[in-house]
């Protein structure tokens, strides 16, 4: 009896010990969900453009805005807001420190502006934040600019890194 039951045993352990059939091999991208684009927003469709270690996706623009509103406030413009979605990632070995505060929109007659403050802490948008090594976050950025002008650039700066510890030239990016 005893050997019958060691028997059925070392058949069930070797039929469980079967290589198992191949499987479809990982993928090599990540495959995020699609999300709508908003509606007062165009989707952009632009390469993405590096900064130093900073990766600069421009995903989505909004210009002409009349107001904003947030949890305590709604605001008008002096002339109309810009909002610009965008994703950075951090391409380099060590974090980087990115302020919202740097980037400036180009408008068509040459102008540059920063980042509306007061915009950006309605809608409760990051003013500086470390991104760490292989980070990537999604945020907005708001401007007001003159209701004649139109964007047409950012100067896009990525944050100070080991070989530009001031980074004070950044890139521009054709919207």
């Amino acid at each position: 009896m005893k050997l019958r039951l060691l028997a059925v045993v070392v058949l069930l352990s070797a039929a469980g010990c079967q290589a198992a059939a191949p499987s479809a091999p990982a993928p090599t991208a990540y495959e995020l969900p699609p999300r709508p684009v908003r509606p007062d927003e165009t989707a952009l469709k632009l390469p993405p453009v590096k900064n130093g270690d900073t990766e600069f996706d421009l995903i989505g623009l909004a210009a002409g805005l009349p107001s904003i509103t947030g949890s305590h406030a709604e605001m008008l413009p002096k002339g109309q807001y810009v909002r610009l979605r965008l994703v950075v990632t951090n391409t380099g070995t060590s974090s980087v420190l990115f302020d919202t505060k740097r980037q400036l929109l180009v408008d068509d007659q040459g102008g540059t502006h920063p980042s509306d403050e007061q915009a950006m802490l309605i809608k409760r948008q990051p003013a500086q934040f470390d991104l760490g090594h292989g980070v990537r976050v999604e945020f907005d950025l708001y401007w007001d600019i003159p209701k004649d002008r139109k964007p047409v650039a950012i100067k896009a700066f990525g944050g100070p890194t080991i070989t530009d510890m001031k980074n004070l030239n950044g890139t521009d990016i054709k919207l």
